[in-house]
């Protein structure tokens, strides 16, 4: 039950993506042929979700290096690091961006063959990360599902499926599509997600299209649903887990958690390993963006506050890791305590 969505991938010489800002009314695709534009596509949101950025940044070091000049490797790696400064300035949160930007600049700087041998080997290296991607969400599907019971009721906020990966299963709704597969999904309730509205266009979308049950609901009914008994587990996505198994998501996240656990409900993150940033001991030194206040004040390009108002916009939350009931990864189910567990995990 994986999705047809295509989010990211390499088509004649181009980085082509679906362009999210435009859905759910228009579904139109964008190929970026050089890093500005890609660079601008991740800083706009075109394209977003932790994993599908990271596959992105791997494609950008590629096309940074087929579209440069440069005839030595001392010329095209002062290229490459060019652009891998600029794709680094896009988005502070989410780890996958780094991950790949490393991958790909570690492979530059040990590659001792010739310039156009490092442009296939990076362009290689980015087709690969994308098909691990792709499998990591199958296997998301496949472990996270145990977790899910017969008849489930999920509520999820914000977009963790395809369109947040490079298509395929997704993060938390390849929990979600796994467990569809077995017969045990009655409805999946997606949170709108303000201010950009990520689930009611995109979530409520993807799960339409594919034809699983889902509601929209706004971010501030998800409790009194909680109180009424129509929700059995919350599944959401991650930005980045920190040692501890704290988790960055999308904001709303956090206060979702501490409703599931008021009415005692559990709740699932589901992300690849490539989310794990290990380096940092907990939650409270994870890089949070702030964006801009007219994400807030319009929509639309519609007025939706006085103008000049101040704005308090941070993209994502940090949901602490005793609200977590368990992480799914594609190695597996991860539970408490997270900071020996996750160690193992990575180590694998």
């Amino acid at each position: 039950m994986s999705s047809k969505v295509v989010t990211v991938e390499w088509r004649d010489g181009a980085v082509r993506l679906i362009d999210q800002t435009l859905l759910p009314t228009a579904e139109v695709y964008l190929d970026c042929r050089d890093v500005e534009t890609l660079a601008e596509a991740i800083e706009v949101l075109r394209v977003r979700g932790a994993p599908a950025i990271g596959v992105a940044a791997a494609y950008g070091v590629a096309l940074a290096a087929r579209v440069s000049t440069a005839t030595d490797l001392a010329g095209l790696r002062a290229d490459l690091a060019a652009a891998v400064a600029r794709l680094a300035r896009t988005r502070p949160t989410a780890v996958n961006l780094f991950w790949a930007l490393q991958l790909q600049t570690s492979l530059s700087d040990a590659w001792p063959g010739s310039p156009n041998g490092l442009r296939a080997a990076l362009l290689a290296r980015a087709e690969q990360i994308r098909e691990d991607d792709l499998a990591a969400g199958a296997a998301l599907a496949q472990h996270g599902a145990t977790l899910i019971p017969a008849e489930a009721r999920i509520l999820t906020h914000c977009n963790a499926g395809a369109l947040a990966t490079s298509g395929g299963y997704g993060t938390a709704l390849a929990v979600i599509r796994g467990a569809a597969e077995q017969g045990k999904v009655a409805m999946v309730y997606a949170d709108e997600t303000r201010p950009l509205l990520q689930g009611a266009r995109l979530t409520a979308w993807e799960l339409a299209t594919d034809g699983l049950p889902v509601t929209l609901l706004c971010d501030n009914m998800a409790g009194f649903l909680m109180q009424r008994g129509g929700i059995d587990c919350v599944v959401v996505g991650a930005d980045r887990i920190t040692a501890n198994g704290d988790v960055a998501n999308k904001i709303g996240t956090y206060s979702v958690a501490v409703l599931a656990r008021h009415h005692g409900l559990p709740l699932y993150v589901a992300a690849p390993v490539s989310t794990l940033d290990l380096s940092l001991a907990s939650g409270a030194e994870i890089p949070i963006e702030e964006r801009r206040p007219e994400e807030v004040t319009s929509f639309a390009g519609v007025p939706t506050a006085p103008a000049g108002i101040a704005v308090y916009n941070p993209a994502f939350d940090v949901t602490p890791h005793d609200l977590v009931t368990a992480i799914v990864t594609e190695l597996g189910v991860v539970r408490p305590p997270y900071r020996e567990n996750l160690a193992r995990l990575q180590s694998v």
